[in-house]
């Protein structure tokens, strides 16, 4: 049974008006859980590598993700053997989760505070936010400002191109709606599996 939760805020960044959300997360949640409750409540697609980082990057500090052969410096530590509880504190209260480092997708992650779990309920959770996540590899902030301004403008001669596009990269039968945001309807995948065929891509790797 979930005793205590952790409460927190993920913003995304560079991308206006403001896209967020407010999870809750059991305080024994890895950072690969919670890499995994982050791309459900954003409705990404988690296919691309990821990384928590500290907020100042200037000071050091721990890096955690997937440890693969791809980056250029030491890579990341895993995820998977690493609690959130340890190192975002109330001392530490931020960090940065970059998701897709091509499009560079920049989360600010912030512990609001920790509470007691609620009876009866289950973790993960989103309980509020705004806005739907941008479609997958639509070329960072940048390229949703652009998609944005395409579907806003229906004389546009991408308008319906782009908009089923848009709606097919987040599962939806309906137009995709930028404005659009519903906490009852975020789903979580279970982390396990997922973390599963991850160990394994890197044991192919020798």
């Amino acid at each position: 049974m979930t005793k205590r939760v952790l409460q927190l805020r993920i913003e995304l960044m560079h991308v206006e008006p403001l896209i967020w959300r407010r999870l809750q997360v059991p305080d024994d949640c890895t950072f690969w859980d919670l890499h995994i409750a982050i791309q459900g409540a954003f409705a990404w697609r988690d296919s691309h590598l990821h990384e928590f980082r500290p907020w100042d990057r200037r000071a050091g500090g721990m890096r955690f993700g997937i440890p693969t052969d791809v980056f250029v410096d030491a890579p990341p530590l895993p995820g998977w053997d690493y609690r959130v509880a340890d190192v975002l504190t109330p001392d530490h209260p931020q960090m940065e989760y970059e998701y897709d480092f091509g499009d560079g997708w920049r989360h600010r992650v912030l512990l609001e505070e920790a509470l007691a779990a609620a009876p009866g309920k289950k973790y993960p959770r989103c309980t509020a936010g705004e806005r739907a996540g941008p479609p997958d590899d639509c070329g960072g902030p940048p390229g949703y400002a652009a998609l944005i301004e395409t579907l806003a403008d229906p004389k546009d001669p991408e308008y319906a191109s782009l908009h089923a596009w848009a709606s097919s990269q987040k599962g939806k039968r309906g137009k995709f709606d930028p404005e659009a945001f519903d906490e009852q309807q975020v789903k979580f995948a279970n982390p396990g599996p997922r973390l599963k065929g991850v160990l394994a891509h890197l044991a192919s790797r020798g």
